[in-house]
């Protein structure tokens, strides 16, 4: 039986001030992480902004209506390109990305379906890897979300709290995504620990990283924290 893949994002390591000063590329300032079974978690991937002509303003612009572009490297001074992150359309608050190859072939498709404008009250993700069955799966439980509905008139006490103790978990509802595809459960985002899991042996680990890198741009807005937002 195979064992179950999670993936993580965090922090790469690195000396900005050594790189600025030796004239080289600044390193990728974000890794995605493996653990699989009793194995040591490694670093699979690095991860960053994949910017258009106009630079990091155009693409903040491009952000607001759900585009994103992001790419995942082999190493952190972008000697091997592993995939690329593209948008096919965004607008009307739906979103359908590819994630592709090293070559420019299909590991897979993701479609975003903001709550309230897609098809339903929670954001909606679909996952599709390349020949398979597409998967599908909502951003919280419908019962946390309605016990965050009922507190709502505290909201203002929960915020401040949640700015307070630098943790916005609780100002930004629930998040939690459990996929579903012919009566099984194929993968899931867990928010606690901000993991994705990957329990289908057939689906491609770079297809997974980056899904978990995508849904971490989509973080929380309060806080400030999405980490593709940055101006610099």
């Amino acid at each position: 039986m195979s064992s179950v893949r999670v993936l993580r994002m965090g922090p790469a390591p690195r000396n900005d001030r050594a790189a600025a000063g030796s004239g080289v590329a600044v390193p990728v300032g974000h890794q995605v992480l493996c653990a699989e079974g009793s194995a040591p978690e490694r670093v699979v991937a690095y991860v960053e902004r994949d910017l258009p002509p106009g630079g990091i303003p155009a693409y903040r612009s491009a952000r607001s209506s759900g585009a994103r572009s992001l790419v995942l490297w082999a190493d952190e001074h972008r000697r091997e390109r592993l995939a690329t992150l593209v948008t096919v359309s965004a607008g009307s608050g739906v979103a359908t990305y590819q994630v592709l190859g090293a070559h420019g072939e299909l590991i897979g498709t993701l479609v975003r379906e903001k709550a309230l404008r897609g098809r339903g009250l929670r954001t909606r993700w679909t996952v599709a890897p390349a020949g398979g069955q597409e998967a599908v799966g909502f951003k919280g439980r419908v019962f946390w979300w309605c016990v965050w509905w009922l507190l709502s008139p505290v909201q203002t006490l929960i915020i401040v709290l949640s700015l307070l103790s630098g943790d916005g978990d609780a100002a930004r509802g629930p998040r939690r995504i459990v996929w579903r595809a012919g009566g099984q459960v194929p993968l899931e985002f867990r928010s606690k620990d901000d993991t994705v899991h990957l329990h289908a042996p057939g689906y491609d680990w770079r297809l997974g990283a980056a899904l978990v890198a995508v849904l971490r741009t989509f973080d929380s807005w309060l806080l400030g924290n999405e980490w593709d937002d940055k101006k610099e």
